[in-house]
């Protein structure tokens, strides 16, 4: 596995970042110890950085992961904390469900643009705070925008920023695939530590996840890259793709036949909180019921929390 240093924040991580959002409840929902055995599984292949969200509620995994591993294993967090108060509330949290003193990165989850920094920065400054304390090591922003990305790397004080990026350009909410490149490109010229996600377009683009993979491993500019895997066999192709070895083909193709897609149950009531929820235009209620245009679901699973029946699952 290739390690880089992460921007200017001194922290060296491994090419390929675990998405633990993946074996969580909004997706896969998988029994913590099962879902922690393939986040072990990829510490001992080499993985030494983590992903995960205050959202995602899968810091038990990550815990119980970690148990008796001796390694070094980093972590990010993120929130959407907008006050002083709440982003308090969510590194306490983050401390105490990790069981950890110190949260190597923390990020306001999701800005779309300076108005919205702006609109969290007072949550920010407690990060601030947090970093001269020791309690985080590094503060950033998550976006899924080419003007979050930009926004952010005109801010001094902003560390890291873990943009969206995919061959395809798929849920980039303001802009084209090559817009992104060449802002995400600015950032790093300015110091920032950079780490992707949604190589694979929330899955929508397995079938060639090779081509996917090899497109943003070309871009340097990207220190790390956040993969969601749920299997050890997703692990193992991912791995070997990220340090450059072979995959053999049996082992490719039982990972590239698992389908995944945003169901919705028959019993949605057509309330439309998906849709609002839903930074992709993905979902729309037609008939009273909601349905999801697969064409532009990037299946981050974040619509799930807001439905009130309980169902929308991605499988």
């Amino acid at each position: 596995m290739e390690y880089r240093e992460l921007g200017s924040t001194g922290l060296k991580v491994s090419r390929m970042c675990f998405g633990v959002l993946t074996v969580g409840p909004l997706q896969a929902n998988m029994p913590v110890s099962m879902g922690a055995g393939v986040i072990r599984y990829a510490l001992e292949c080499g993985v030494n950085f983590m992903d995960t969200a205050q959202y995602y509620q899968t810091y038990p995994y990550i815990r119980h992961a970690l148990k008796g591993y001796n390694g070094e294993a980093l972590i990010a967090s993120k929130s959407y904390a907008y006050t002083r108060e709440m982003m308090r509330e969510a590194v306490e949290e983050a401390q105490r469900e990790l069981n950890r003193d110190v949260i190597d990165i923390f990020l306001l989850h999701e800005q779309e643009s300076a108005l919205t920094i702006k609109g969290h920065w007072e949550a920010y400054e407690y990060l601030l705070e947090c970093k001269q304390k020791g309690i985080i090591r590094a503060a950033g922003i998550s976006t899924h925008t080419v003007a979050g990305v930009r926004a952010a790397a005109e801010i001094p004080d902003i560390d890291v920023i873990h943009p969206l990026y995919n061959i395809n350009g798929l849920g980039i909410a303001d802009g084209t695939v090559t817009e992104m490149g060449e802002a995400i490109a600015d950032a790093a010229r300015a110091g920032k530590g950079i780490y992707g996600m949604k190589s694979l377009g929330g899955g929508n683009l397995l079938t060639d996840f090779e081509q996917a993979f090899a497109f943003v491993l070309e871009n340097n500019n990207l220190d790390s890259i956040a993969v969601g895997m749920q299997t050890k066999e997703e692990v193992d192709v991912n791995t070997r793709l990220f340090s450059g070895q072979k995959v053999p083909d049996t082992l490719k193709q039982k990972v590239s036949s698992i389908p995944r897609r945003l169901h919705i149950e028959s019993w949605c009531t057509g309330c439309g909180k998906c849709c609002e929820r839903c930074s992709s235009g993905a979902i729309h209620v037609v008939d009273g019921r909601a349905e999801v245009n697969r064409d532009v679901c990037c299946l981050c699973g974040y619509c799930s929390p807001v439905c009130k029946e309980f169902c929308i699952k991605v499988i």
